[in-house]
């Protein structure tokens, strides 16, 4: 009974839903950069480079399943398409724990050994990387909200298609930059902690 009474809160709702989830996300990041939420263990580098590499591969099989969720809209695969964009979602809840993680318990980041125009084509990517994730952010759980309380039916008379559009370009971006200078980082030219 109290899951169906939320469930229905947050269909009349979403903005309001979408809202609060965005707060709570920015302060659980915010906080974690800022030092100020002493929950996380102390890790060493090894730890943090274990956690690079699995937020990796979490990231790459996130922005695979939003394309395959991409794709199945775009051919009439309602229930395909949901299923991928849920998965993408937990995918990043699971990112969004083990980069947290990385963050709060490191006590550094890494910095990538290049200079000149690699140095500043890699630092721009970074930061359209990193300017997606945060503004992808209510964008991309307003479009969940309005999926997961309306029907298939019901969507078609709501922004939803608009806002996911919008939603799945920003993160598949991100994703993928992410990625990107995480190869730069880690594998291509390396990295050393000042």
């Amino acid at each position: 009974m109290a899951t169906a009474n939320a469930r229905e809160r947050a269909r009349e709702n979403p903005l309001k839903v979408t809202a609060l989830l965005s707060v709570v996300g920015y302060v659980l990041v915010l906080g974690t950069f800022a030092g100020v939420l002493p929950i996380y263990p102390s890790i060493d580098v090894g730890t943090v480079n274990l956690l690079s590499d699995a937020i990796a591969v979490v990231n790459s099989v996130a922005t695979v399943t939003l394309v395959l969720g991409w794709y199945w809209i775009r051919n009439g695969e309602v229930q395909k398409h949901r299923t991928a964009m849920i998965t993408a979602f937990a995918l990043i809840l699971v990112f969004l724990a083990m980069y947290l993680l990385k963050v709060g318990g490191s006590g550094g980041e890494k910095h990538i050994r290049v200079e000149g125009i690699v140095y500043y084509a890699y630092l721009l990517m970074l930061a359209v990387h990193i300017l997606l994730s945060v503004v992808s952010v209510p964008v991309v759980l307003y479009a969940l909200v309005l999926g997961l309380t309306h029907t298939p039916t019901e969507l078609r008379d709501t922004v939803h298609r608009r806002v996911g559009r919008i939603a799945a370009s920003a993160w598949i971006l991100s994703l993928t930059l992410g990625v990107v200078t995480y190869v730069l980082l880690n594998h291509v030219y390396g990295w050393y902690i000042p």
